[in-house]
């Protein structure tokens, strides 16, 4: 099958699609990937005028329009969606090539009104979280499927560190994500703790606080934070929440961790509770004073942690890989009668 994916590759670390990609590959597929960030403006030009808006959009498109046309693509697989008119989509329909969606990240104002304007322009729509369900039943579009994240053993999985890099990642408690609010309160109450933190906008921390001196603003590619989740003993995933965006979706991080053969600790998440069992895969925590308690206890507890983390890293192994997901995926459109 020739696919062609559109959708972006990040200029500071490999990103979901690589995975997607490799797996994609594996399975004997022909791939052609379309970046659809490539346009002719700076973004803070695009943003701030609307004539230069269209142009980039115009461009854009027009692109995309003229590779389908030359590669004639089996299906066009849009992973978070892309910044496309809906003229876009249209021309895809009149050339009669298979048009998938799938869905990466929380439901902002903007991703919402994209998908509701656009929804019914794609055979099928797949959707990383379970948030987007409820939306997409509310519009009256029901050709969908839940096709959450995953990990790629080919870049996930445990390693040995030498002295050097142990002292530069080995803490007992580690967490790799970038900064939010509701993740600074978390961490706030383990503070006190041998935890090292790792990701974006860190800096934000208040320099008199006790994460001030833990946490590490900087973004890292996979090389670096596997070599994180195979030092720690504990690896904390919470999950991003503002408070107004509804987000359900099991983070990447839980999957690449526990590929890593790691102890995880996660809030209570809506779709990870629906993928794992709490204290055979990964155990659970409520709040923060809750998840220190359990890190206090398993910090103590080398069997009990051990025993746990290998049954994560079995069961995502066996059922949670990005080819796993292509396999899924393929097949649902295969069998659809688009």
């Amino acid at each position: 099958m020739k696919i062609l994916y559109i959708s972006n590759h990040n200029p500071h670390f490999d990103n979901t699609n690589v995975f997607r990609e490799d797996a994609i590959k594996q399975l004997g597929h022909e791939l052609i990937f379309f970046e659809d960030r490539s346009f002719l403006f700076p973004g803070r030009l695009r943003d701030s005028c609307e004539f230069i808006r269209n142009i980039d959009l115009n461009f854009i498109g027009n692109k995309l329009i003229k590779t389908i046309k030359e590669n004639s693509p089996d299906v066009c697989l849009f992973v978070g969606g892309g910044a496309f008119k809906t003229q876009v989509f249209k021309d895809i329909q009149d050339l009669n090539v298979k048009s998938i969606l799938l869905t990466t990240d929380p439901l902002n104002s903007l991703y919402t009104e994209h998908i509701s304007k656009n929804a019914f322009y794609f055979d099928h729509i797949f959707y990383s979280g379970t948030e987007a369900k409820t939306l997409l039943d509310k519009l009256g579009y029901y050709n969908s499927s839940w096709l959450p994240f995953a990990c790629s053993p080919n870049f996930h999985k445990p390693v040995l560190l030498n002295d050097e890099e142990n002292k530069i990642y080995k803490k007992d408690i580690a967490f790799v994500g970038s900064y939010y609010k509701n993740r600074e309160q978390v961490f706030e109450s383990i503070a006190d703790l041998n935890l090292g933190i790792w990701g974006p906008s860190w800096s934000k921390v208040n320099k008199s606080s006790k994460l001030a001196v833990k946490a590490i603003d900087t973004r890292l590619n996979y090389t670096e934070w596997i070599k994180i989740y195979s030092a720690a003993k504990i690896v904390v995933v919470s999950h991003y929440n503002d408070g107004k965006t509804p987000c359900f979706q099991a983070s990447p991080k839980i999957f690449e961790a526990l590929a890593c053969k790691s102890f995880l600790l996660v809030d209570k998440q809506k779709d990870v509770l629906d993928i794992f069992k709490d204290r055979k895969h990964l155990v659970f925590f409520e709040d923060p004073n809750d998840l220190r308690q359990k890190i206090l206890y398993y910090l103590d507890s080398d069997k009990e942690r051990s025993f746990i983390a290998e049954n994560g890293y079995k069961e995502v192994l066996m059922s949670h890989t990005y080819k796993r997901r292509i396999e899924d995926l393929l097949k649902i459109i295969d069998t659809d009668q688009l």
